[in-house]
């Protein structure tokens, strides 16, 4: 019992280690992506460090839940792929220990992560959210930070375009000063010139100090009459002057009850209230639309005159027409007809487009909230997912490092992303039902999770490059050759004095299978399929050769290795039926693409076993030759 006891302590810290590693760089990862979408609010702002830090922390904190599933893969990947390389997997496996039990302490490990996933979800997640929200609203809304540079205009200062030839960043001194002041519109602008200035900020960061020197001022006057086509302007030469222009350069945090109402900073118990809300909500809405429209819009209004009235009294009501009254009509009256419907159904629907779409906003905000409700859910759970995929998948790879960890990780994870990605928008946006929606992820990587996990505990070679190799081999008829050598060690020499008995015997057993079963003719279709006889002859002829073949292989001529390497190596079933189930051989004939594909095949492989029976006499007749060469 200590024994395991130690052994678990073994597995956890060489998880955790490598955990605490994989975490802290996928977060840095994850963090890089999200520093890029907003990297236009922070550059050029002057933003303060507190400020910086502020956002850095808060977005570290909405990014660890993410982080943690790919943290879990990429350290049980490497984990296991490390015991499988050192032989520590198959050394815990040989004491009798099941691979199940050697990932029970880690179960329980990640199990613990998944409650810290969740608490970051529900507790920590909604409070970071609403703050870094708020943080990049207020950065959104900062001024950049003035930088005016040469030779060109600058329109950062609100309502200002600014151009300098040249500046001193010593002495802050700017020349050749052009400035357009466009408070009162283009057509009125403000142009300044000056030789020389000098731009500087307030105490209170809320305005610019401009000092001016040595330039004019040319300014446009109102015309004297709207027929005025000149417009006369004023011009005024300073040696000196001084503005205040309004310019906020202080970073202002914005209100945060903004984000607060956001879906993403809700916990559960908050969105949960804000869905039923919402839903009460659009019943009633719902409710006081449909009687508007009842009573409103398809309410029977014919739109009759007093004269119609008069002779709907006097004519019969069932031979009443609305037709009839229409074409009997002047065409006034049609055009004003015509003019009233088209103006009615307008506005029924401007009415009904404005009531659908306030219906559609308040369905598409419980599918927010719903679909959040489910994420901090599934995105919790997947660290334990993850774990069971990455775990078995290190089992089966057996290599540890960054290498192949990191590409199946790196794979893994975007095949998860592009699923939950895809069944999140379509849960959004109405077109799934929410919770099959953010569910779908899940329901694919639980089965693969529990494949890699049984074939692994099996020892099965899924992932085995050579088992899917030779299956090709054999599906496409690429059959391998013979590599026998000379050993260096022989126990028991071959009798050569039975085994040229033995090669007579085998010979006569070919030639009468050929005579027997006219292999190079096309085999009947209905009656391949039809009969369910196995070919035991070709069974026993192989079970010969090999067995001679391996008892040859002792030799130690070199002439009789190179003429056991020309003898063939017989598929003894692929000229028969390929299924062994009666019933699937008779619906293989009737699909007939299929039949015809596995006739074609079969008829093949009979012309090949031909050849290899004509083959395996003449290389009998030189075997048995050299046989009789070793004997003298």
């Amino acid at each position: 019992m200590l024994r395991i006891k130690k052994l678990d302590i073994f597995i956890v810290k060489s998880f955790f280690m490598l955990f605490i590693g994989t975490f802290f760089i996928c977060l840095f990862i994850f963090m890089m992506q999200f520093l890029w979408r907003y990297v236009d609010e922070l550059v050029g702002k002057g933003l303060e460090m507190s400020v910086m830090a502020q956002f850095f922390f808060y977005s570290a904190l909405t990014l660890v839940p993410v982080s943690l599933p790919l943290a879990v893969l990429l350290a049980s990947l490497i984990t296991f792929g490390n015991f499988g390389e050192r032989y520590e997997l198959l050394a815990m496996k040989a004491a009798g220990i099941s691979l199940l039990k050697i990932m029970r302490p880690l179960v329980f490990f990640v199990c613990g992560l998944v409650g810290v996933s969740f608490y970051f979800q529900n507790v920590v997640g909604p409070i970071a959210q609403a703050k870094l929200g708020t943080l990049i609203l207020s950065m959104k809304q900062k001024s950049p930070e003035l930088d005016i540079p040469e030779g060109v205009f600058y329109s950062e200062i609100p309502d200002y375009n600014l151009k300098i030839a040249k500046k001193d960043r010593k002495t802050g001194m700017l020349y050749d000063v052009l400035i357009y002041n466009l408070k009162d519109g283009f057509e009125n602008a403000h142009i300044i010139y000056a030789d020389s200035g000098r731009l500087e900020m307030t105490a209170d960061k809320q305005h610019l100090w401009l000092h001016l020197y040595s330039g004019d001022l040319f300014e446009n006057l109102k015309a004297q009459s709207m027929k005025s086509q000149n417009v006369p302007y004023r011009r005024e030469s300073f040696r000196e002057k001084h503005t205040i222009i309004e310019f906020n350069s202080d970073f202002n945090m914005v209100d945060g009850d903004i984000m607060g109402k956001q879906s993403s900073a809700k916990d559960m118990a908050q969105l949960q209230s804000s869905i039923d809300s919402m839903k009460v909500v659009g019943d009633s809405i719902g409710r006081q639309y449909y009687r508007e429209i009842a009573e409103g819009n398809f309410r029977a209004s014919y739109g009759l005159t007093k004269e119609d009235t008069v002779k709907m009294e006097k004519a019969d009501v069932y031979a009443y027409n609305v037709d009839s009254l229409y074409n009997v009509a002047p065409l006034t009256q049609k055009q004003k007809v015509i003019s009233a419907a088209l103006s009615r159904a307008e506005n029924m629907a401007s009415d009904l487009t404005f009531k659908s779409y306030t219906m559609e906003s308040n369905d598409y905000s419980i599918r927010k909230h719903k679909t959040e409700w489910h994420k901090k859910i599934t995105i919790s759970l997947s660290c334990l997912l993850f774990f069971f995929i990455g775990a078995p998948l290190g089992g089966i790879i057996r290599k540890g490092g960054l290498g192949m960890p990191v590409i199946v990780s790196v794979l893994v994870f975007i095949i998860y992303y592009i699923i939950d990605n895809t069944g999140y928008k379509m849960a959004r946006d109405g077109k799934w039902i929410v919770w099959m929606g953010m569910w779908t992820s899940s329901a694919v990587l639980a089965p693969l999770g529990i494949f890699l996990t049984y074939k692994s505990n099996k020892d099965s070679v899924v992932l085995n490059a050579d088992a899917y190799i030779n299956w090709f081999k054999k599906v496409a008829g690429i059959r391998s050759v013979r590599h026998i050598f000379k050993k260096e060690v022989i126990i028991n020499d071959p009798d050569y004095e039975r085994i040229p008995g033995d090669l007579e015997q085998l010979t006569e057993d070919c030639k009468a299978y050929i005579a027997q079963n006219q292999l190079t003719k096309a085999p009947n279709y209905f009656k391949l399929w039809m009969s369910g006889e196995k070919d035991d002859e070709v069974v026993a002829i192989n079970d010969k050769l090999e067995a001679l073949v391996e008892e040859m292989s002792n030799t130690k001529s070199a002439s009789l290795i190179g003429l056991l390497n020309n003898y063939p190596m017989i598929p003894v079933f692929a000229h028969v039926r390929p299924f062994h189930i009666y019933w699937l051989n008779l619906a293989a004939g009737v699909i007939f693409p299929i039949g015809l594909f596995f006739y074609f095949r079969i008829w093949a492989f009979r012309i090949r076993l031909a050849k290899d029976m004509e083959r395996i006499i003449k290389n009998n007749e030189q075997v048995q030759f050299i046989i009789q060469k070793i004997n003298k």
